[in-house]
């Protein structure tokens, strides 16, 4: 290997280098647990492998999150809905998540879900009526619409829009997306806190 060729292969060595670093650095990690100190805009959350501290942008939103039911799915409703999809072409409800209003439109759309064979449909509620085996809501979004069927298993959850005066010590919290910033420090511009004992 001659002098030109190492200096390119240190070069390209050093890039590659950097380019890991600026990946690590920018990867999100999610952070549970109970909130156990709120210090100006940096929350101490107590977590399973410790303590973490996660700084909250300026504009860092706060959800609320806790169990909902059916009466609070309305139309006009911006709903997540994690389903078995059925011969009929129906969807049957495995959870839904009716959204805080400053999410909609957050991922709209029908696709996969994270379990074979299941979906997830993001889209606004047109209908609500009882039906013989529950009750069925019609789901519009970009491009399509889809038929739900809501079970009497089906887990509902309801995420509102909150306030820093919710990040409370001794909050079960989730912070969904925190990331690193230059100085290795967590910060993150989304925390959801449960309501009551719920846990996010």
């Amino acid at each position: 290997m001659n002098k030109t060729t190492k200096i390119f292969a240190a070069a390209t060595l050093l890039v590659v280098a950097a380019i890991s670093a600026a990946w690590a650095q920018d990867k999100p990690q999610r952070v549970s647990g109970k909130l156990t100190g709120v210090q100006g805009n940096v929350l101490t959350v107590g977590t399973k492998s410790g303590d973490e501290k996660v700084g909250l942008t300026e504009k860092a939103k706060v959800l609320t999150i806790g169990k909902g039911a059916v009466s609070d799915i309305k139309a006009g409703a911006f709903i997540g809905v994690g389903a078995q999809p059925q011969a009929d072409g129906t969807l049957k409800a495995i959870r839904i998540m009716i959204f805080a209003e400053s999410q909609r439109g957050t991922g709209e759309g029908h696709r996969p879900w994270d379990k074979p064979g299941t979906t997830m449909t993001n889209a606004t509620v047109d209908t609500t009526v009882s039906g013989v085996d529950g009750q069925v809501l019609m789901v519009k979004y970009k491009g399509g619409e889809k038929k739900v069927i809501v079970v009497p298993e089906t887990v509902i959850l309801m995420r509102l829009d909150g306030t820093r005066g919710d990040l409370k010590t001794g909050a079960n919290v989730d912070i969904p997306a925190a990331r690193k910033t230059s100085s290795g420090a967590l910060e993150a511009d989304r925390v959801d806190v449960g309501r009551g004992d719920f846990v996010p």
